[in-house]
This record gives C-alpha cells, sequence and structure tokens, in this order.
C-alpha cells in the first residue's frame, strides 16, 4: 500500500463521503436497518449516526482498511455503540449462511473489485426474508452523461480508491441473488458525471421471481 493509499485517501474519501447531499441520503436508508446488521464497507464509520439503535441487535462492520477501521472505531466509541469489526475485503464475508437480517451497502459497490462476488456472499449470508439496503452512485440514465463516465473511469478509479463511476448498480443486484423490491434515483448535486444515486431494498430472489423493474 502506498502512503497516498494509507494517509491520504482515507480523509478524502472521509470529507468527499461526508458531504451533505451524501448525508441526507445515508439519512433515509441507514435507519431501516433492522435485527442483526452486516455493513458492507463500513468505512470511516459515517453510517453509525444514523442507525435506529433501537431496531439494531447486532452490527458487524465490514472493512479491510486499518485506517478506515481506525476512524469507524473512534465514532463507534463516541457514540457508544458495539461494533464487531470483520477486516476483509467485500468478496469475503466471514459469517454462516442465513446468519443475517440486514445487509447494508452505501457507497461501496462501486469500489469493490469483483462485485458479483461480493453480491453473491451478501446473498449467501441474508436469511429468507431479510433484506439488502443500499444506496449507491453509478451509471447514469443520459448517454451523454454514461459518455462521460466511461472516459473518466480509468483514471478516477485509480486516484478514487478504486471506484467506478460507470457500475449499472440495480443490474448487478439483481444478477446476483437479488430481487429489488423499492428503487429511487437522481443526481444529487454537483458533477453528474460523479452523483447519480440509486438507492432502496431489495430480498433474495425465488425460484419464479420477476423483477419489478422487468414486469
Amino acid at each position: 500500500m502506498g502512503l497516498y493509499s494509507k494517509y491520504v485517501l482515507p480523509h478524502l474519501q472521509h470529507l468527499a463521503c461526508g458531504s451533505r447531499p451524501i448525508e441526507r441520503q445515508r439519512e433515509k436508508v441507514v435507519p431501516l436497518a433492522e435485527g442483526k446488521v452486516l455493513e458492507i464497507g463500513i468505512g470511516t464509520g459515517l453510517n453509525l449516526p444514523h442507525y435506529d439503535r433501537s431496531k439494531v441487535t447486532k452490527l458487524w462492520g465490514l472493512e479491510p482498511a486499518a485506517e478506515m477501521q481506525k476512524k469507524a472505531r473512534q465514532t463507534a466509541n463516541t457514540l457508544d455503540m458495539e461494533v464487531e469489526f470483520l477486516d476483509l475485503p467485500g468478496e469475503q464475508i466471514p459469517l454462516e449462511a442465513d446468519s443475517v437480517d440486514t445487509v447494508l451497502m452505501t457507497y461501496t459497490l462501486c469500489t469493490i473489485p469483483d462485485a458479483d462476488l461480493a453480491l453473491r456472499g451478501m446473498a449467501r449470508v441474508l436469511r429468507p426474508g431479510g433484506k439488502l439496503i443500499f444506496c449507491e452512485h453509478g451509471a447514469a440514465p443520459d448517454a451523454n452523461v454514461r459518455r462521460w463516465q466511461d472516459r473518466i473511469n480509468p483514471t478516477w478509479r485509480r486516484f478514487a480508491g478504486g471506484c467506478n463511476v460507470n457500475r449499472p448498480i440495480p443490474t448487478l443486484i439483481e444478477q446476483n441473488g437479488f430481487r429489488i423490491n423499492s428503487l429511487e434515483t437522481m443526481y444529487l448535486p454537483g458533477i453528474k458525471a460523479l452523483s447519480y444515486n440509486y438507492w432502496g431494498t431489495a430480498e433474495l430472489r425465488r425460484a419464479g421471481d420477476v423483477s419489478p423493474l422487468t414486469e
């Protein structure tokens, strides 16, 4: 790990992901988590203040970056929240099958190298009847914006910790074991190529399910 990735990038990501428009997105989705919760890519702990602690009985935070996890631990301590940290990548979830009531991911799927493998892992640990809560940025619906996303993505990915700006978030979720129940989208304030957001909930796909996105 280079000096930039170790000492600079965590602070930049904390500032960027803590902007007011993104905080408003967190306020919409994080309180929906309940029961035994697995947060994928807990990062510096920006979601922690938004949990409804009366509904959460257990919280695991998956985060492979030691510098990020250190900040998240500090945030958890100030909130007097008990979090069990798992220092593994998103593709490696060290939990039993059907052991989680809620999987939460916010601004995480863009950076996981193998998003398909990670989502299949989330489907494995989520119990039947549980829910996936997501809030992600990704491919925009406007062709001109998508062209810019495709152009800048290789350079952006190198300097933004592996973040991809052009991933088709709903498609990734639905082709890896989930059925999306609710989905909202919008451009957040800022540069359009970086700010198209998807958020909603999904459940495990059952045999014969038809996605509401294709019905």
